[in-house]
């Protein structure tokens, strides 16, 4: 067995028993279920699960046996749904089973945790959030400065609204047109499974419709790795700027991540990877 089919199996095992406890602590009297007299052990049984789900109790129980079998992403949500699962327990059994919340964007739409705008704030070097969408919901003042005034100008900040149809980012992003092409395969490795969901779909159609160098890379389907490396800027008042771009995921909010862009030494080679959001 190759390593990617035993990182599979294991997978499926820690599904199985995640669920397995999950059911263990959901009362029957939470589904309108009789607590009956004759239950062994605490919780929902799986044919009463299976039945809340609209599936067989065969078909389940090989879900918690960590079979290989093929599960839709509705009948996760399902699972998710009468489980009563925590949005950090959400994530975790849709990563195990390899697919999209359908329901995501919602569990993921709260705020910032309380305090972590004003840490981005504290930080010196220019940073800031994203979210799924690549939109800007935290900034400081030094990322404000070298993007010359983006995003306080924009309503609803958007890093790839910036990058393919604000005027001034061709002047300002160094050698522009390779690094937006190297942005689309970014971000569609980035959105993953989440490509099919309605708010990247209505990203994407508003990106194809008015960018044609997006919507050129977008139908190419290349996918690159966030590598970070070099960032030049073309500052129309300070010149030349140069970063290295360090990104890191949130733990509290598994759809953002926080970018930071330190100040080049001077290290950098031409040649190196240059990355965009």
């Amino acid at each position: 067995m190759t390593t990617g089919g035993k990182d599979h199996t294991a997978r499926r095992k820690a599904l199985g028993e995640f669920l397995r406890r999950a059911r263990a602590r959901v009362s029957p009297a939470d589904h309108g279920l009789p607590a009956g007299e004759r239950r062994r052990t605490p919780g929902l049984r799986r044919e009463e699960l299976a039945q809340l789900c609209g599936i067989s109790a065969t078909w389940y129980t090989w879900i918690e046996q960590g079979r290989d079998i093929s599960v839709s992403a509705e009948v996760w949500r399902r699972l998710a749904d009468a489980l009563a699962l925590a949005r950090a327990e959400r994530h975790y059994l849709f990563d195990l089973a390899e697919c999209a919340d359908p329901e995501g964007a919602r569990y993921d739409a709260v705020a910032l945790p309380e305090g972590l705008a004003g840490c981005v704030d504290s930080i010196r070097c220019p940073a800031y959030i994203l979210d799924r969408r690549w939109n800007l919901l935290a900034r400081n003042e030094a990322l404000l400065r070298v993007f010359d005034g983006w995003p306080d100008r924009s309503p609803q900040p958007n890093l790839l609204h910036y990058i393919f149809l604000d005027p001034a980012a061709p002047g300002l992003v160094v050698d522009w047109e390779r690094r937006a092409s190297r942005v689309v395969a970014e971000f569609r490795a980035d959105v993953g499974v989440h490509a099919e969901d309605p708010d990247i779909q209505a990203l994407v159609a508003d990106l194809r419709s008015g960018s044609p160098l997006f919507a050129h890379w977008w139908t190419r389907h290349a996918v690159v790795d966030r590598e970070g490396g070099l960032r030049e800027f073309n500052h129309p008042r300070e010149g030349i700027l140069r970063f290295r771009q360090f990104t890191f995921r949130l733990a509290t909010r598994q759809d953002c991540k926080l970018v930071m862009l330190l100040e080049d030494g001077g290290i950098a080679g031409a040649g190196e990877p240059v990355s965009g959001g």
